[in-house]
């Protein structure tokens, strides 16, 4: 069973998880999640326990267990399948007459647009454009 663990303090590290959940039953992985730009733990992450009854036990025992000074909730996760889906997000037609979109339409903007832009590099590709000012990407 997928367990998922929130409010987790920061300090503590998927071993220090692991070994917690050890205490009712075999544990198979433990997932701390970071935030993507910093490194840093986000507080909260995943713990997989092979045997339901085991995991059930944790689950029960641990939820709302004060650890560092944090109430910890601990759950069992869901299929990321079964939760509700995210709204589709709309677009207007790219050829109308006024506004954004990519050819520019009679007035607005549209990144394709040219024209007087300001930039003579406007419709080169950001990576030919950055490889010209010596950056990497």
């Amino acid at each position: 069973m997928n367990i998922f663990v929130a409010s987790l303090p920061y300090q503590l590290e998927e071993a220090d998880v692991k070994e917690t959940f050890e205490e009712f039953g075999t544990v198979s992985s433990v997932k701390l999640i970071l935030d993507k730009e910093t490194g840093k733990k986000r507080g909260f992450g995943f713990v997989e326990m092979p045997d339901d009854e085991e995991a059930q036990k944790a689950i029960t025992e641990l939820h709302g267990l004060e650890v560092f000074g944090r109430t910890i909730s601990v759950s069992k996760a869901e299929d990321k399948r079964e939760s509700s889906p995210r709204p589709q997000r709309t677009f207007s037609s790219p050829d109308r007459s006024s506004g954004g979109g990519y050819r520019g339409g009679n007035s607005g903007g549209g990144y394709n647009k040219g024209g007087n832009s300001g930039r003579s590099d406007y419709n080169k590709s950001g990576r030919d454009r950055n490889k010209e000012d010596g950056n990497r990407w």
